[in-house]
């Protein structure tokens, strides 16, 4: 994924959609993993923290229209 300030980027319904790809990819690496046949272990990682990110701004911009 990207850095933050991409994701800020992200209309609302973008940010939606790539978040639930993100956390589709992550249960398909999770998988992989538990099956000893993920290539990569530091995707996970990576991974898990592109959608911290991503819910970190879904959260900001919730407490911004309040």
């Amino acid at each position: 994924m990207a850095k933050s300030n991409a994701i800020r980027e992200m209309s609302d319904e973008q940010l939606q959609h790539e978040l639930r790809e993100a956390q589709q990819s992550l249960f398909r690496l999770r998988v992989q993993a538990a099956t000893e046949r993920n290539d990569v272990p530091s995707n996970v990682k990576k991974l898990r923290r592109d959608i911290a990110r991503m819910f970190t701004v879904q959260r900001e911009r919730e407490l911004s229209k309040v």
